[in-house]
């Protein structure tokens, strides 16, 4: 072979392939109907992986027509009932159904009101990746779980894609937790694969707050002046007054002015107290007078005086 046909051949390569890096070839959507079931009914091992996520099971002839059709990867699908018009969206799993079936999880069916063997149309799509998702239990129950979130962020790995509307299943401990979708940013449906996404909750349907049993405190219906004993001896400023005019004084009405109340006083707590240590108090007894004891009253300037002046 001569070197002229060789350096041909190779232009004529790179000619080859520099058009398909210009002209790349555009992904053609894939559209079809199938007939849909729900996973109970796929033939063999019960397949619980499909009933927690969101995927489906789908025939080899579809993988086969995706591939001709440059499909773009991660593969998502749009659902359509068409008697309903109810729109879901989901993931592929396997390609190991029967020819013109697809095997659905039982709360997608749901979603979409689907019988057994009902006609359901799939669409290929391409969704924004989510990165926010409101969901609202949809019995308290759910709050009961110790860390909600957490449980949730683990059932979505085996989900490829969120719509708003749609009610999913989360399965904890042998329990079926049922979650509708509020919201999903940036779209209506959104793709959660490899994504960084929050998640916040709406409270429970049918959920009421605790009400918060205050202790309300005893109101004090007696003053706690009154319940000291009442003054016993000398009261200073209790005796009846006199006009220095000679007119009569006008009599009070109110009787705290006339018997005024003691003062309340709170005990004082001892800040030098030391734990272990015991101290006995003892009230010291106070010796009564010679006026106390003769009549048990105090009577005023009654005691004896004494001259600054020596008496000669």
């Amino acid at each position: 072979m001569s070197r002229r046909v060789r350096n041909r051949r190779l232009h004529i390569a790179i000619a080859r392939e520099f058009s398909f890096n210009m002209f790349p070839e555009i992904p053609r959507p894939f559209n079809m109907t199938y007939q849909c079931y729900s996973v109970a009914m796929l033939p063999g091992n019960e397949r619980q992986d499909v009933e927690r996520g969101g995927k489906i099971i789908m025939p080899p002839s579809a993988l086969e027509q995706l591939t001709r059709l440059n499909i773009n990867y991660p593969m998502l699908f749009k659902l359509v009932n068409k008697k309903t018009s109810r729109v879901t969206h989901c993931g592929v799993l396997e390609f190991v159904a029967d020819e013109g079936k697809v095997y659905l999880p039982l709360w997608m069916m749901h979603n979409l009101v689907l019988e057994e063997g009902d006609l359901v149309q799939m669409e290929s799509v391409s969704l924004p990746v989510g990165t926010f998702s409101k969901f609202q239990p949809l019995n308290p129950d759910f709050l009961d779980i110790t860390n909600p979130k957490a449980v949730l962020e683990n059932c979505l790995r085996s989900f490829a894609c969120l719509t708003t509307g749609d009610v999913i299943a989360v399965k904890y401990n042998q329990k079926a937790y049922e979650l509708c979708v509020l919201e999903t940013k940036p779209g209506d449906a959104i793709s959660i694969i490899e994504c960084d996404m929050n998640v916040e909750f709406a409270p429970p349907v049918g959920y009421k707050e605790p009400q918060q049993e205050r202790k309300e405190e005893e109101e004090m219906i007696v003053d706690p002046a009154d319940l000291m004993p009442e003054p016993s001896g000398f009261v200073a400023f209790r005796g009846a007054g006199n006009r220095l005019d000679g007119k009569k004084r006008k009599e009070s009405t109110s009787s705290d002015a006339s018997s005024p109340k003691p003062v309340y006083v709170k005990g004082i707590p001892d800040y030098n107290y030391q734990i272990g240590t015991l101290k006995f108090i003892r009230k010291s007894v106070k010796q009564k007078s010679s006026e106390e004891d003769d009549g048990g009253e105090f009577k005023a300037f009654s005691g004896t005086g004494f001259s600054l002046r020596s008496r000669n």
